[in-house]
């Protein structure tokens, strides 16, 4: 098993910033993918950014391009969320997951851990 602790939610204003960070602990050597997916109320969740824990490949969704930076930490197994220039369409429970699979992520159906996920919140 793979416990995950997301932290550094909150309100902002729009233009902000915020840094999310997600602490991994137990089986943490299963880990291929890191996420931070993303649900607004009334909306399906979906993937925000990834970054592969060895090789460090990283996507994101077009409309965080530039905005967002998904960067990890192998020493301290923490995955981060660096999100600048945020928008009242950013507001929604973020949350971390993990994928133990080689595969590509195609979904938030490809991850096999959560964490409970943190509110973001971007007031215009």
């Amino acid at each position: 098993q793979v416990q995950l602790v997301e932290s550094g939610g909150g309100l902002v204003q729009a233009g902000g910033s915020l840094r999310l960070s997600c602490a991994a602990s137990g089986r943490t050597f299963s880990i291929q993918t890191m996420g931070w997916l993303r649900q607004a109320p009334g909306k399906e969740r979906e993937v925000v950014a990834c970054i592969r824990w060895s090789g460090g490949e990283i996507t994101y969704a077009d409309s965080v391009k530039g905005r967002f930076t998904i960067s990890r930490d192998n020493a301290k197994n923490t995955v981060y969320l660096q999100m600048n220039s945020l928008k009242p369409e950013d507001t929604a429970v973020y949350y971390c997951a993990a994928d133990r699979s080689v595969g590509l992520i195609t979904g938030p159906d490809s991850f096999d851990y959560w964490g409970q996920g943190t509110q973001v919140t971007v007031s215009s």
